[in-house]
Protein backbone atom coordinates (compact mmCIF):
# COMPACT_ATOMS: atom_id res chain seq x y z
CA UNK A 1 0.00 0.00 0.00
CA UNK A 2 2.82 2.40 0.85
CA UNK A 3 4.31 2.00 -2.62
CA UNK A 4 0.92 2.77 -4.17
CA UNK A 5 0.55 5.99 -2.20
CA UNK A 6 4.15 7.00 -2.89
CA UNK A 7 3.61 6.42 -6.60
CA UNK A 8 0.72 8.87 -6.74
CA UNK A 9 1.97 11.38 -4.17
CA UNK A 10 3.36 13.77 -6.84
CA UNK A 11 0.02 13.76 -8.64
CA UNK A 12 -1.85 14.58 -5.46
CA UNK A 13 0.51 17.37 -4.47
CA UNK A 14 0.34 18.91 -7.93
CA UNK A 15 -3.45 18.93 -7.86
CA UNK A 16 -3.79 16.54 -10.80
CA UNK A 17 -5.66 14.09 -8.59
CA UNK A 18 -8.84 15.63 -7.25
CA UNK A 19 -12.10 14.38 -5.84
CA UNK A 20 -15.05 14.37 -8.21
CA UNK A 21 -17.32 15.26 -5.30
CA UNK A 22 -16.93 16.97 -1.91
CA UNK A 23 -15.91 14.77 0.98
CA UNK A 24 -18.77 13.87 3.30
CA UNK A 25 -17.16 15.90 6.08
CA UNK A 26 -14.66 18.51 4.95
CA UNK A 27 -11.59 19.67 6.83
CA UNK A 28 -13.05 23.18 6.95
CA UNK A 29 -16.14 21.95 8.75
CA UNK A 30 -13.96 19.85 11.00
CA UNK A 31 -11.96 22.95 11.95
CA UNK A 32 -15.17 24.83 12.73
CA UNK A 33 -16.50 21.93 14.79
CA UNK A 34 -13.30 21.82 16.85
CA UNK A 35 -14.08 25.30 18.18
CA UNK A 36 -16.97 23.91 20.18
CA UNK A 37 -16.63 22.57 23.67
CA UNK A 38 -15.66 18.88 23.82
CA UNK A 39 -18.94 18.02 25.52
CA UNK A 40 -20.85 19.25 22.48
CA UNK A 41 -18.86 17.22 19.97
CA UNK A 42 -20.18 13.88 18.79
CA UNK A 43 -18.21 10.96 20.19
CA UNK A 44 -19.81 8.44 17.83
CA UNK A 45 -20.52 9.22 14.21
CA UNK A 46 -17.83 10.71 11.99
CA UNK A 47 -17.85 11.29 8.24
CA UNK A 48 -14.17 12.14 7.97
CA UNK A 49 -12.28 9.74 5.68
CA UNK A 50 -8.87 8.38 6.61
CA UNK A 51 -5.90 9.57 4.57
CA UNK A 52 -5.69 6.12 2.97
CA UNK A 53 -9.35 6.27 2.04
CA UNK A 54 -8.99 9.75 0.54
CA UNK A 55 -6.02 8.60 -1.54
CA UNK A 56 -7.94 5.63 -2.92
CA UNK A 57 -10.98 7.78 -3.75
CA UNK A 58 -8.77 10.32 -5.52
CA UNK A 59 -7.05 7.54 -7.44
CA UNK A 60 -10.38 5.98 -8.41
CA UNK A 61 -11.81 9.35 -9.43
CA UNK A 62 -8.86 10.09 -11.70
CA UNK A 63 -9.03 6.56 -13.14
CA UNK A 64 -12.70 7.06 -13.95
CA UNK A 65 -12.04 10.39 -15.71
CA UNK A 66 -9.06 9.11 -17.68
CA UNK A 67 -9.88 5.47 -18.38
CA UNK A 68 -13.60 4.77 -18.00
CA UNK A 69 -15.68 7.76 -19.09
CA UNK A 70 -13.82 8.22 -22.43
CA UNK A 71 -14.28 4.52 -23.27
CA UNK A 72 -17.68 3.70 -21.77
CA UNK A 73 -19.62 4.71 -24.88
CA UNK A 74 -17.48 2.48 -27.10
CA UNK A 75 -17.98 -0.57 -24.89
CA UNK A 76 -21.70 0.13 -24.65
CA UNK A 77 -22.08 0.19 -28.43
CA UNK A 78 -19.84 -2.79 -29.21
CA UNK A 79 -20.61 -4.95 -26.17
CA UNK A 80 -16.91 -5.79 -25.94
CA UNK A 81 -15.53 -6.83 -22.58
CA UNK A 82 -13.41 -3.97 -21.11
CA UNK A 83 -10.23 -5.98 -20.61
CA UNK A 84 -7.93 -2.98 -21.06
CA UNK A 85 -9.75 -1.08 -18.30
CA UNK A 86 -9.73 -4.11 -16.00
CA UNK A 87 -6.02 -4.78 -16.51
CA UNK A 88 -5.20 -1.13 -15.85
CA UNK A 89 -7.34 -1.14 -12.70
CA UNK A 90 -5.57 -4.27 -11.50
CA UNK A 91 -2.15 -2.73 -12.09
CA UNK A 92 -3.14 0.35 -10.05
CA UNK A 93 -4.56 -1.70 -7.18
CA UNK A 94 -8.20 -0.76 -7.81
CA UNK A 95 -9.46 -4.32 -8.32
CA UNK A 96 -10.19 -6.90 -5.60
CA UNK A 97 -10.01 -4.37 -2.78
CA UNK A 98 -11.91 -6.76 -0.50
CA UNK A 99 -9.02 -9.26 -0.34
CA UNK A 100 -7.06 -9.16 2.96
CA UNK A 101 -3.35 -8.39 2.99
CA UNK A 102 -2.33 -11.98 3.82
CA UNK A 103 -3.71 -13.07 0.44
CA UNK A 104 -2.15 -10.25 -1.53
CA UNK A 105 -4.89 -7.62 -1.36
CA UNK A 106 -5.01 -4.21 0.34
CA UNK A 107 -7.48 -5.42 2.96
CA UNK A 108 -9.64 -2.31 2.87
CA UNK A 109 -12.74 -1.98 5.04
CA UNK A 110 -16.10 -2.55 3.40
CA UNK A 111 -16.87 1.18 3.78
CA UNK A 112 -13.76 2.05 1.76
CA UNK A 113 -14.68 -0.59 -0.82
CA UNK A 114 -18.12 0.99 -1.17
CA UNK A 115 -16.82 4.53 -1.60
CA UNK A 116 -14.52 3.34 -4.38
CA UNK A 117 -17.34 1.32 -5.98
CA UNK A 118 -19.40 4.51 -6.14
CA UNK A 119 -16.57 6.25 -7.99
CA UNK A 120 -16.16 3.42 -10.53
CA UNK A 121 -19.91 3.26 -11.18
CA UNK A 122 -19.97 7.01 -11.76
CA UNK A 123 -18.03 6.24 -14.93
CA UNK A 124 -19.88 3.09 -16.00
CA UNK A 125 -21.98 0.61 -14.02
CA UNK A 126 -21.30 -2.08 -16.63
CA UNK A 127 -17.58 -1.93 -15.85
CA UNK A 128 -18.41 -1.53 -12.17
CA UNK A 129 -20.49 -4.72 -12.26
CA UNK A 130 -17.52 -6.67 -13.60
CA UNK A 131 -15.45 -5.34 -10.68
CA UNK A 132 -18.09 -6.11 -8.04
CA UNK A 133 -18.63 -9.66 -9.31
CA UNK A 134 -15.12 -10.65 -8.24
CA UNK A 135 -16.13 -9.75 -4.68
CA UNK A 136 -19.42 -11.64 -5.06
CA UNK A 137 -17.57 -14.79 -6.17
CA UNK A 138 -14.69 -14.32 -3.77
CA UNK A 139 -16.55 -13.45 -0.56
CA UNK A 140 -17.91 -17.00 0.06
CA UNK A 141 -14.30 -18.19 -0.11
CA UNK A 142 -13.16 -15.36 2.16
CA UNK A 143 -15.84 -15.99 4.80
CA UNK A 144 -16.20 -19.78 4.65
CA UNK A 145 -13.36 -21.30 2.62
CA UNK A 146 -10.37 -23.22 3.88
CA UNK A 147 -6.96 -21.58 4.09
CA UNK A 148 -5.96 -23.58 1.03
CA UNK A 149 -8.85 -22.10 -0.99
CA UNK A 150 -8.17 -18.59 0.26
CA UNK A 151 -4.50 -18.74 -0.60
CA UNK A 152 -5.11 -20.30 -3.99
CA UNK A 153 -8.08 -18.34 -5.32
CA UNK A 154 -7.93 -15.01 -3.49
CA UNK A 155 -4.19 -14.99 -4.11
CA UNK A 156 -4.86 -15.69 -7.79
CA UNK A 157 -7.22 -12.71 -8.01
CA UNK A 158 -4.62 -10.35 -6.62
CA UNK A 159 -1.58 -11.72 -8.48
CA UNK A 160 -3.14 -11.66 -11.96
CA UNK A 161 -5.87 -9.60 -13.68
CA UNK A 162 -8.40 -12.44 -13.72
CA UNK A 163 -12.15 -12.46 -13.21
CA UNK A 164 -14.46 -14.79 -11.29
CA UNK A 165 -18.18 -15.65 -11.34
CA UNK A 166 -20.87 -16.39 -8.77
CA UNK A 167 -23.08 -19.19 -10.12
CA UNK A 168 -26.39 -19.57 -8.30
CA UNK A 169 -29.21 -18.46 -10.63
CA UNK A 170 -30.70 -21.12 -12.93
CA UNK A 171 -33.03 -20.92 -15.99
CA UNK A 172 -36.15 -21.80 -14.00
CA UNK A 173 -35.35 -20.44 -10.55
CA UNK A 174 -34.36 -16.77 -10.51
CA UNK A 175 -34.98 -15.54 -6.98
CA UNK A 176 -36.25 -18.97 -5.89
CA UNK A 177 -32.96 -20.47 -4.78
CA UNK A 178 -34.81 -23.33 -3.06
CA UNK A 179 -35.79 -24.60 -6.51
CA UNK A 180 -32.16 -25.01 -7.59
CA UNK A 181 -31.61 -28.21 -9.62
CA UNK A 182 -27.86 -28.33 -10.30
CA UNK A 183 -26.64 -31.39 -8.40
CA UNK A 184 -23.33 -32.51 -6.96
CA UNK A 185 -22.91 -36.22 -6.22
CA UNK A 186 -20.01 -37.89 -4.48
CA UNK A 187 -17.89 -39.96 -6.86
CA UNK A 188 -15.56 -41.14 -4.09
CA UNK A 189 -14.03 -39.73 -0.92
CA UNK A 190 -11.97 -37.22 -2.86
CA UNK A 191 -14.25 -36.06 -5.69
CA UNK A 192 -17.72 -34.80 -6.57
CA UNK A 193 -19.50 -34.73 -9.95
CA UNK A 194 -21.55 -31.63 -10.82
CA UNK A 195 -24.39 -31.69 -13.37
CA UNK A 196 -26.81 -28.89 -14.20
CA UNK A 197 -27.28 -25.44 -15.71
CA UNK A 198 -26.80 -21.88 -14.54
CA UNK A 199 -28.19 -18.74 -16.17
CA UNK A 200 -27.57 -14.97 -16.17
CA UNK A 201 -24.07 -15.46 -14.80
CA UNK A 202 -21.98 -12.28 -14.80
CA UNK A 203 -18.37 -12.65 -16.03
CA UNK A 204 -19.16 -16.26 -17.04
CA UNK A 205 -17.32 -16.09 -20.36
CA UNK A 206 -14.30 -14.31 -18.89
CA UNK A 207 -13.93 -15.97 -15.49
CA UNK A 208 -11.00 -18.14 -14.51
CA UNK A 209 -12.99 -19.80 -11.73
CA UNK A 210 -16.57 -20.08 -10.50
CA UNK A 211 -18.30 -20.31 -7.14
CA UNK A 212 -21.07 -22.84 -7.86
CA UNK A 213 -24.03 -23.61 -5.58
CA UNK A 214 -25.31 -27.17 -5.95
CA UNK A 215 -27.91 -29.44 -4.39
CA UNK A 216 -26.17 -32.24 -2.50
CA UNK A 217 -29.09 -33.55 -0.43
CA UNK A 218 -31.34 -35.73 -2.66
CA UNK A 219 -34.30 -35.32 -0.29
CA UNK A 220 -36.67 -32.81 -1.97
CA UNK A 221 -38.07 -31.91 1.45
CA UNK A 222 -34.70 -31.14 3.02
CA UNK A 223 -34.35 -27.76 4.71
CA UNK A 224 -32.54 -25.03 2.75
CA UNK A 225 -29.91 -24.95 5.47
CA UNK A 226 -29.12 -28.63 4.84
CA UNK A 227 -29.75 -29.13 1.10
CA UNK A 228 -27.00 -27.23 -0.74
CA UNK A 229 -23.23 -27.14 -0.96
CA UNK A 230 -20.90 -24.63 -2.61
CA UNK A 231 -17.79 -25.47 -4.62
CA UNK A 232 -15.02 -23.54 -6.35
CA UNK A 233 -14.69 -24.82 -9.92
CA UNK A 234 -11.83 -23.97 -12.28
CA UNK A 235 -12.93 -22.71 -15.69
CA UNK A 236 -10.74 -25.24 -17.55
CA UNK A 237 -12.31 -28.26 -15.82
CA UNK A 238 -13.64 -30.73 -18.45
CA UNK A 239 -17.40 -30.76 -18.87
CA UNK A 240 -18.07 -27.02 -18.61
CA UNK A 241 -19.82 -25.41 -21.58
CA UNK A 242 -20.05 -21.62 -21.70
CA UNK A 243 -23.10 -20.23 -23.50
CA UNK A 244 -23.38 -17.26 -25.84
CA UNK A 245 -23.08 -13.72 -24.54
CA UNK A 246 -26.54 -12.34 -23.78
CA UNK A 247 -27.57 -9.11 -25.50
CA UNK A 248 -28.87 -6.97 -22.67
CA UNK A 249 -30.68 -3.63 -22.58
CA UNK A 250 -28.03 -1.93 -20.45
CA UNK A 251 -24.61 -2.52 -18.90
CA UNK A 252 -23.83 -4.05 -22.28
CA UNK A 253 -20.11 -4.53 -21.73
CA UNK A 254 -20.82 -6.74 -18.73
CA UNK A 255 -20.41 -10.38 -19.79
CA UNK A 256 -23.60 -12.35 -19.01
CA UNK A 257 -23.99 -15.98 -20.10
CA UNK A 258 -25.40 -19.37 -19.26
CA UNK A 259 -23.24 -22.29 -18.09
CA UNK A 260 -23.74 -26.04 -18.44
CA UNK A 261 -22.03 -28.56 -16.17
CA UNK A 262 -21.85 -32.11 -17.50
CA UNK A 263 -20.17 -34.56 -15.14
CA UNK A 264 -17.72 -31.90 -13.99
CA UNK A 265 -15.38 -33.52 -11.48
CA UNK A 266 -14.40 -31.29 -8.56
CA UNK A 267 -12.12 -32.30 -5.66
CA UNK A 268 -13.65 -32.37 -2.18
CA UNK A 269 -11.05 -29.83 -1.04
CA UNK A 270 -12.79 -27.28 -3.28
CA UNK A 271 -15.90 -27.41 -1.10
CA UNK A 272 -16.65 -23.98 0.40
CA UNK A 273 -17.84 -24.42 3.95
CA UNK A 274 -19.38 -27.62 5.36
CA UNK A 275 -21.40 -30.03 3.23
CA UNK A 276 -25.08 -29.05 3.24
CA UNK A 277 -24.44 -25.47 4.39
CA UNK A 278 -24.10 -23.97 0.93
CA UNK A 279 -27.25 -21.86 1.14
CA UNK A 280 -25.91 -20.03 4.18
CA UNK A 281 -22.51 -19.70 2.48
CA UNK A 282 -23.99 -18.31 -0.73
CA UNK A 283 -26.39 -15.89 0.97
CA UNK A 284 -23.69 -14.51 3.26
CA UNK A 285 -22.07 -12.97 0.20
CA UNK A 286 -25.06 -10.67 -0.27
CA UNK A 287 -24.53 -8.93 3.07
CA UNK A 288 -21.16 -7.98 1.61
CA UNK A 289 -22.14 -7.15 -1.97
CA UNK A 290 -25.65 -5.73 -1.79
CA UNK A 291 -24.21 -2.56 -0.22
CA UNK A 292 -21.79 -2.50 -3.17
CA UNK A 293 -24.72 -2.56 -5.60
CA UNK A 294 -26.22 0.30 -3.58
CA UNK A 295 -22.94 2.21 -3.88
CA UNK A 296 -22.93 1.61 -7.65
CA UNK A 297 -26.50 2.90 -7.82
CA UNK A 298 -25.45 6.06 -5.98
CA UNK A 299 -22.59 6.49 -8.45
CA UNK A 300 -25.00 6.28 -11.37
CA UNK A 301 -27.50 8.62 -9.69
CA UNK A 302 -24.75 11.14 -8.98
CA UNK A 303 -23.67 11.00 -12.62
CA UNK A 304 -27.28 11.64 -13.67
CA UNK A 305 -27.42 14.64 -11.34
CA UNK A 306 -24.16 16.05 -12.67
CA UNK A 307 -25.09 15.59 -16.33
CA UNK A 308 -28.57 17.07 -15.82
CA UNK A 309 -27.18 20.02 -13.85
CA UNK A 310 -24.57 20.88 -16.46
CA UNK A 311 -27.12 20.63 -19.24
CA UNK A 312 -29.64 22.75 -17.33
CA UNK A 313 -27.06 25.51 -16.93
CA UNK A 314 -26.16 25.44 -20.65
CA UNK A 315 -29.57 24.89 -22.28
CA UNK A 316 -31.58 28.06 -22.72
CA UNK A 317 -35.32 28.35 -23.19
CA UNK A 318 -37.34 31.56 -23.37
CA UNK A 319 -34.16 33.60 -23.02
CA UNK A 320 -32.58 32.03 -19.96
CA UNK A 321 -30.97 28.78 -18.75
CA UNK A 322 -33.57 26.17 -17.89
CA UNK A 323 -31.84 25.81 -14.49
CA UNK A 324 -33.55 29.06 -13.57
CA UNK A 325 -36.98 27.45 -13.82
CA UNK A 326 -38.51 25.98 -10.69
CA UNK A 327 -39.70 22.84 -12.50
CA UNK A 328 -36.08 21.95 -13.30
CA UNK A 329 -34.83 23.01 -9.88
CA UNK A 330 -37.28 20.63 -8.21
CA UNK A 331 -35.96 17.74 -10.31
CA UNK A 332 -32.36 18.53 -9.44
CA UNK A 333 -33.26 18.93 -5.76
CA UNK A 334 -34.99 15.54 -5.66
CA UNK A 335 -31.99 13.92 -7.33
CA UNK A 336 -29.64 15.52 -4.81
CA UNK A 337 -31.78 14.33 -1.90
CA UNK A 338 -31.74 10.82 -3.31
CA UNK A 339 -27.97 10.71 -3.81
CA UNK A 340 -27.18 11.92 -0.31
CA UNK A 341 -29.70 9.73 1.54
CA UNK A 342 -28.89 6.60 -0.46
CA UNK A 343 -25.20 7.08 0.29
CA UNK A 344 -25.97 7.25 4.01
CA UNK A 345 -27.84 3.95 3.74
CA UNK A 346 -24.98 2.07 2.11
CA UNK A 347 -22.45 3.62 4.49
CA UNK A 348 -24.39 2.34 7.48
CA UNK A 349 -24.59 -1.14 5.93
CA UNK A 350 -20.83 -1.13 5.41
CA UNK A 351 -20.16 0.29 8.87
CA UNK A 352 -22.17 -2.48 10.53
CA UNK A 353 -20.26 -5.13 8.60
CA UNK A 354 -16.91 -3.61 9.51
CA UNK A 355 -17.92 -3.67 13.19
CA UNK A 356 -18.66 -7.39 12.92
CA UNK A 357 -22.40 -6.83 13.34
CA UNK A 358 -25.14 -8.39 11.25
CA UNK A 359 -26.06 -6.00 8.44
CA UNK A 360 -28.65 -8.02 6.51
CA UNK A 361 -31.42 -5.50 7.14
CA UNK A 362 -29.37 -2.44 6.21
CA UNK A 363 -27.81 -4.19 3.21
CA UNK A 364 -31.28 -4.82 1.77
CA UNK A 365 -32.54 -1.34 2.67
CA UNK A 366 -29.53 0.24 0.98
CA UNK A 367 -29.77 -1.93 -2.12
CA UNK A 368 -33.53 -1.48 -2.52
CA UNK A 369 -33.55 2.27 -1.90
CA UNK A 370 -30.43 3.18 -3.87
CA UNK A 371 -31.54 1.15 -6.91
CA UNK A 372 -34.86 2.99 -6.86
CA UNK A 373 -33.06 6.34 -6.57
CA UNK A 374 -30.81 5.46 -9.52
CA UNK A 375 -33.79 4.67 -11.73
CA UNK A 376 -35.70 7.76 -10.65
CA UNK A 377 -32.63 9.94 -11.22
CA UNK A 378 -32.06 8.47 -14.67
CA UNK A 379 -35.68 9.14 -15.61
CA UNK A 380 -35.50 12.72 -14.39
CA UNK A 381 -32.16 13.31 -16.14
CA UNK A 382 -33.66 12.23 -19.46
CA UNK A 383 -36.59 14.56 -18.79
CA UNK A 384 -34.25 17.49 -18.10
CA UNK A 385 -32.50 16.82 -21.40
CA UNK A 386 -35.84 16.63 -23.19
CA UNK A 387 -35.59 15.31 -26.74
CA UNK A 388 -31.81 15.20 -26.47
CA UNK A 389 -32.13 12.77 -23.57
CA UNK A 390 -33.79 10.27 -25.89
CA UNK A 391 -30.85 10.48 -28.28
CA UNK A 392 -27.92 8.07 -28.13
CA UNK A 393 -25.39 10.88 -28.59
CA UNK A 394 -26.09 12.15 -25.07
CA UNK A 395 -24.91 10.31 -21.94
CA UNK A 396 -28.20 10.08 -20.06
CA UNK A 397 -29.69 7.64 -22.56
CA UNK A 398 -27.07 5.05 -21.53
CA UNK A 399 -27.53 5.86 -17.85
CA UNK A 400 -31.26 5.25 -18.22
CA UNK A 401 -30.68 1.80 -19.74
CA UNK A 402 -27.95 0.87 -17.28
CA UNK A 403 -30.04 1.72 -14.22
CA UNK A 404 -32.80 -0.86 -14.53
CA UNK A 405 -30.76 -3.97 -13.73
CA UNK A 406 -29.83 -2.45 -10.36
CA UNK A 407 -33.39 -3.23 -9.25
CA UNK A 408 -33.07 -6.84 -10.40
CA UNK A 409 -29.70 -8.50 -9.89
CA UNK A 410 -28.45 -9.64 -6.47
CA UNK A 411 -32.07 -9.88 -5.38
CA UNK A 412 -34.97 -8.00 -6.94
CA UNK A 413 -36.59 -5.01 -5.29
CA UNK A 414 -39.41 -7.30 -4.17
CA UNK A 415 -36.98 -9.78 -2.59
CA UNK A 416 -35.30 -6.93 -0.71
CA UNK A 417 -38.65 -5.87 0.72
CA UNK A 418 -39.32 -9.43 1.85
CA UNK A 419 -35.93 -9.52 3.60
CA UNK A 420 -36.52 -6.10 5.16
CA UNK A 421 -39.97 -7.08 6.48
CA UNK A 422 -38.69 -10.45 7.75
CA UNK A 423 -35.78 -8.87 9.64
CA UNK A 424 -38.01 -6.15 11.06
CA UNK A 425 -40.67 -8.60 12.26
CA UNK A 426 -38.00 -10.84 13.77
CA UNK A 427 -36.65 -7.85 15.70
CA UNK A 428 -40.11 -6.83 16.91
CA UNK A 429 -40.78 -10.35 18.17
CA UNK A 430 -37.62 -10.22 20.28
CA UNK A 431 -38.84 -6.94 21.82
CA UNK A 432 -42.20 -8.50 22.61
CA UNK A 433 -40.47 -11.13 24.74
Amino acid sequence: MSSLLTKFAPLRSSGLLSLSRPLLFTSKLHAQASKFDDKRESQGLCFEHSEESKSYIELASKFVRDEIIPKAGHYDKTGEYPWDVIKKAHSLGLLNLFVPAQYGGPGLSLVDNLLISEEIAYGCTGIGTAFITNALAGSPILFHGSEMLKNKYLGWLTSEPIMASYCVTEPGTGSDVSGLKTKAVKVDEKNWAINGQKMWITNAGMASFYFVLTRTNPDPNAKQSEAFTGFVVDRNTPGITVGRKEENMGQRCSDTRGLTFENVIVPSENMVGPEGKGFIVAMSAFDFTRPAVAAAAVGLARRCLDEASKYALERKAFGQPIANYQAIQFKLAEMMIGVETARLAYLKAGWLHDRGEKNTLMASIAKCYAASIANRSATEAVQVFGGAGFNCDYPVEKLYRDAKILQIYEGTEEIQKIVIAREHIKHMKTLAH
